[in-house]
């Protein structure tokens, strides 16, 4: 399955599919079999790198696809 990231307005990243998540030491966080998760794109989540609801209120982000510039090569 391939993995999707959705960007949810005025929220989280929400990612489905298969995947792993590692820290900035290279170590895997332990997702308990979980194929869907939501990480924080605010700051204001106390569970750090994942969605807790904290940003309700407090974070407006509406976002809207656009195509990147070429690929440097």
């Amino acid at each position: 399955m391939k993995t999707r990231i959705t960007v949810n307005k005025n929220g989280s990243l929400k990612v489905d599919g298969e995947f792993e998540i590692i820290d900035s030491q290279g170590n895997l966080y332990g997702l308990q079999g979980r194929t869907v998760v939501s990480l924080c794109r605010c700051g204001h989540s106390g569970n750090k790198p994942f969605c807790d609801g904290s940003h309700k209120e407090k974070f407006v982000h509406e976002a809207q696809a656009f195509e990147l510039p070429p690929k440097k090569v």
